[in-house]
């Protein structure tokens, strides 16, 4: 990764590419590193539940969903653990899916602009 007013030539030799192929795998990535730093898993825990995940029946050959498989784990280790339940995950994952239909282009998607949003 560059450094702070880094440049390209700050990489390793042979990386030529971003390590995350869209701004959310880095959200999903820090948020893991922010909950473990905060005590709410191991990373045994962590590990076991990314295992799980990316062992299951379906995962691409060549690891393109590698971060689906992360968010997957995430989400599982926090329902077991009882600090997201999966039916609130998923009512708060399709309340920014509606905030961001109904964002203008270019606009910052905020949860706000969720029609079904409470006012």
């Amino acid at each position: 990764m560059s450094r702070p007013n880094g440049t390209a030539a700050d990489l390793p030799a042979g990386v030529d590419a971003p390590v995350f192929a869209e701004p959310w795998q880095a959200e999903a990535f820090a948020m893991t590193v922010a909950l473990h730093d905060r005590g709410l898993f191991s990373w045994g825990e962590w590990a076991a539940a990314l295992s799980a995940e990316v062992k299951k029946p379906g995962a691409a050959a060549d690891g393109h969903d590698y971060y689906e498989h992360w968010l997957a784990a995430l989400e599982s280790l926090l329902a077991s653990k009882g600090l997201a339940a999966k039916p609130d995950v998923d009512a708060m994952a399709r309340a920014w899916e509606r905030a961001a239909h109904a964002t203008p282009h270019g606009k910052p998607i905020l949860l706000e602009n969720d029609p079904h949003a409470a006012r």
